[in-house]
């Protein structure tokens, strides 16, 4: 009987591929193809969708950020269906429901088509629950499928330009920059946005109604607190503190000494990271928690507008504030934040709820992220081994270096998954600016970008150092 991932390999000739450079790809060259992935992606986000009207509401909402979507754009799905379609693969692979070797090349290979299936299925999926849930009210069958095909080729393009990235002609992934995109355009927004008057007769932007504040003569809670959620100073500046915050812990490391068996004399140090799975479990945590909110919100539509059944008020009630709908019951009550520090004080009980939640997540996708992604022990330790290097002390074996290794990645693993749930929780609680994921994200992913251009900047310089380092 073929295995899960082995049914996948007659729909991978059907889908488009890009072949990796089989030539050096020159630094300069990687950012040009880099930025214009992203001018690509900040268009399609502008482009309006078309034969959908205005107005209707969004399934979305405060979400937005976290999958870099639009509302009504081509844009609108995100890198949604594609992280959907990682997160179904990576809890199979992480609960041991699907047998995946990830260090055999070929079953990489049948990994890497399993997701492009499935990103492509839920993006059919999520945009027929957009069009039949009545996200863009009443429309034409014609319409709807051309809304379809419109997003379709939308999540096709995405997937694309993300994998062109990861092939080798860009820098980092496309699903990282476009949330570092989104989560930045958020943030720059909520400080300067010139919008208004808003509620309380100022500017939406943060730093706009601080001044405006300061020169009507307003006390400083005023100047610093506002009340109906809007951007305010205390915001802004849990938003700097937060990214300084990761910043620091993600700084924190227990660093092993190795050496370099075929140069004696070469010493040097192997950094595990307190934040050892990076990102990674927030990014699974925000498509679990998004997809549940997609999900209940379609079926509430549908099925359950008065509140009146019992077992699908389990999965999630709703109310309509404006153009989005607010959970107010059911699961889905708990796996969304209240976004401030007035509503958190007002809703304990949601507020520990989804902290615990939150947390639990994380350490889980943390830990199964460590075995399928190849970080475990056993596989670090052949890793270290097979590229020439030992841990001074032990013999050239991979069975006491893991045994060494064994007494740090299990527990920074759970550590690390335990820390990114409690500050993107905190961030949430207090209003920072992009979400406390979005801001977990994107420190991660600017790490990432930084370590990844002067690791290219270095290689172009000096070449020997590109074949100390493996590459071609």
């Amino acid at each position: 009987m073929p295995r899960f991932i082995e049914l996948f390999k007659p729909l991978g000739k059907f889908f488009p591929n890009i072949s990796p450079p089989e030539r050096k790809v020159s630094f300069n060259e990687k950012l040009f193809w880099t930025a214009m992935v992203l001018i690509i992606y900040l268009i399609m986000s502008e482009i309006p969708l078309f034969g959908v009207g205005k107005g209707a509401q969004d399934p979305f909402g405060a979400l937005r950020v976290i999958f870099a979507s639009n509302r009504g754009t081509l844009m609108e799905l995100g890198i949604g269906p594609i992280v959907t379609g990682g997160l179904i693969l990576q809890i199979l692979a992480g609960s041991k429901m699907i047998n995946v070797d990830m260090s055999n090349p070929e079953d990489r290979v049948l990994f890497t088509t399993a997701s492009k299936v499935l990103a492509v299925i839920m993006t059919i999926f999520e945009a027929s629950a957009f069009i039949i849930g009545g996200a863009y009210g009443e429309i034409s069958l014609q319409n709807q499928l051309i809304v379809l095909l419109q997003l379709l080729a939308a999540g096709i393009i995405l997937m694309l330009m993300d994998e062109l990235l990861q092939k080798g002609w860009g820098v980092g992934s496309g699903i990282s920059l476009f949330i570092a995109a989104g989560v930045a355009q958020r943030i720059w927004w909520d400080s300067f946005a010139p919008m208004g008057p808003m509620a309380d007769g100022k500017y939406l932007g943060a730093v706009i109604a601080l001044f405006q504040s300061i020169l009507g003569g307003e006390g400083l809670i005023k100047a610093f607190y506002r009340q109906e959620g809007l951007p305010d100073i205390i915001a802004l500046s849990t938003t700097v503190a937060v990214f300084l915050i990761v910043i620091y812990v993600d700084g924190l490391r227990v660093e092993v000494p190795v050496s370099y068996a075929k140069y004696r004399g070469f010493r040097g140090k192997f950094p595990i990271k307190l934040l050892y799975t990076s990102n990674v479990p927030v990014i699974f945590a925000a498509a679990l928690f998004g997809n549940i909110y997609f999900i209940s919100q379609i079926i509430w539509s549908k099925f359950n507008q008065s509140n009146s059944n019992f077992w699908l008020n389990l999965l999630g009630q709703f109310s309509l504030k404006g153009n989005q709908y607010e959970p107010v019951g059911g699961l889905v009550h708990y796996v969304i934040p209240p976004r401030s520090l007035s509503a958190m004080m007002n809703e304990p009980i949601r507020a520990i709820a989804y902290t615990i939640l939150l947390v639990s997540t994380c350490v889980f996708f943390a830990i199964s992220w460590t075995e399928v992604g190849g970080m475990d022990a056993r596989t670090v330790s052949k890793q270290l081994i097979d590229s020439g290097m030992q841990i001074q002390g032990f013999r050239r074996s991979s069975t006491p270096i893991q045994h060494l290794l064994e007494r740090y990645i299990p527990t920074v693993t759970v550590m690390g998954g335990l820390i990114v749930g409690l500050i993107a929780a905190c961030a949430d609680f207090l209003g920072a600016f992009g979400t406390g994921m979005g801001i977990l994200l994107t420190v991660g992913i600017l790490e990432q970008y930084y370590e990844s251009l002067m690791r290219e900047r270095i290689t172009e310089m000096y070449p020997a150092v590109r074949a100390f380092l493996g590459e071609r």
